[in-house]
């Protein structure tokens, strides 16, 4: 007695669907056993359909002499052609003139007939003249004795991922340029501080002497020469101390002694170091502290360096006659230091701007405000890096308010 028929171990298994009572199981055929199987195997209309729903890439056939023998609808979409419009010509109309005159599609096919497939990236050609940037795989199709029946070609378009790819280097490019003139710069303007600093210290040094009477009597008038030359060195001095700090900031060399301050010491500390020129120029000084302790955390070298340079940007564009305050104000997670003065004003569209390296208001061949427009770039900076702010509100004609913030102890 013969035994039954072995099954294929899914064959028995119920579609969805037919699982109604009384209703008889709808078996699944395993996909190797199929239509669909054989369809694929021999290349049949299946095969096709699925060649043909390709957009993002052009699959099409050549001839052994490489002309165009069938066309997908990706390849229409990259290329512009129809089928009825390419099918037959020569597949050289997809390269620039260059590459045809040097032989390049026939070289394909020889590298291909010979080494199975050739892969290239480079320029090809639309119908409208267009060019766009592509990667090819050519391969060679034999039957089943060898024989080569043509080439099987896919094409994919490239030209916005070279795009990305170009304005990713170019970015580099530029960024590693900018860094290496930045680093220059700064390398510059550091040698030329340190350079400038050792004759301006002699300068000082020998004004000194000669305002001591080491070279011999002093008459009233030489004095007032010699001061005016103390003067002029110590603002070059100056000068040269924010450029040495500038570079400084940039190349992130300075450090920070972080801790608690107490901003009403800062306030009474610095505000005497200015009394003198608000005194020279008719200015009125006025501080405002509150009951409490204003503490913030913060460095007290460069707190006090902040607060000496919104102090002194207050004197020079104050006019005569005019006040500054300076006042001190505390809330629960910040503590900050506002230098108010009743001066021109800054237009809305440089509020940003002030803050920039090298800019100054009113600058020109005559202006009478010295400095270089560092101040307040340092500034800012230097109230950063302490976790804080330095900020500016202000109406043209009423004067200016120049906050810097810190935070306090957590």
């Amino acid at each position: 007695m013969s035994e039954p028929a072995e099954k294929h171990p899914v064959s028995a298994r119920v579609a969805k669907g037919s699982d109604s009572p009384g209703e008889s199981p709808i078996p699944i055929t395993p996909i190797g056993n199929s239509r669909l199987a054989e369809e694929i195997k021999h290349g049949g209309r299946i095969y096709q359909l699925m060649v043909d729903s390709v957009r993002d890439y052009a699959i099409f056939m050549l001839d052994p002499n490489g002309h165009v023998a069938s066309w997908n609808r990706g390849a229409q979409r990259i290329k512009g052609y129809t089928a009825d419009e390419i099918i037959g010509q020569h597949f050289s109309v997809f390269y620039p003139p260059e590459d045809v005159a040097s032989d390049k599609p026939g070289m394909e096919l020889r590298v291909a007939r010979k080494e199975g497939s050739f892969e290239d990236e480079g320029i090809r050609v639309r119908k409208d003249g267009s060019v766009f940037w592509a990667n090819v795989i050519l391969t060679a199709v034999r039957d089943d004795k060898g024989t080569l029946v043509g080439f099987a070609k896919v094409t994919r378009d490239l030209t916005e991922r070279r795009a990305a790819e170009s304005k990713a280097i170019a970015d580099a490019r530029r960024l590693a340029e900018a860094e290496t003139a930045n680093a220059t710069k700064s390398e510059f303007l550091a040698a030329m501080s340190h350079e400038l600093r050792t004759p301006l210290n002699a300068i000082g040094g020998y004004a000194e002497l000669l305002a001591l009477g080491l070279g011999g009597p002093v008459t009233p008038e030489q004095t007032e020469y010699i001061e005016r030359i103390r003067r002029s060195q110590q603002h070059l001095l100056g000068i040269i101390s924010d450029v040495l700090n500038f570079t400084r900031i940039e190349a992130g060399h300075l450090t920070y002694d972080l801790g608690p301050i107490s901003l009403r010491e800062v306030i009474e500390s610095v505000t005497p170091m200015v009394e003198g020129q608000t005194a020279a120029k008719g200015l009125e000084l006025k501080t405002e502290l509150p009951s409490q302790e204003c503490v913030a955390l913060g460095d007290r070298t460069r707190v006090d360096q902040i607060v000496l340079n919104l102090l002194s940007n207050a004197i020079k564009f104050t006019p005569s006659g005019g006040k500054i305050t300076v006042k001190c104000t505390v809330t629960d997670k910040v503590a900050s230091i506002a230098v108010t003065d009743t001066g021109r004003g800054i237009p809305a569209e440089k509020k940003d701007s002030i803050f920039e390296p090298f800019v100054q208001l009113g600058r020109s061949l005559s202006s009478s405000h010295e400095g270089v427009g560092l101040g307040l770039s340092i500034s800012r900076d230097l109230a950063r890096a302490m976790r804080g702010d330095l900020t500016v509100s202000s109406r043209v004609g009423e004067g200016s308010t120049f906050t810097l913030t810190l935070p306090r102890e957590s």
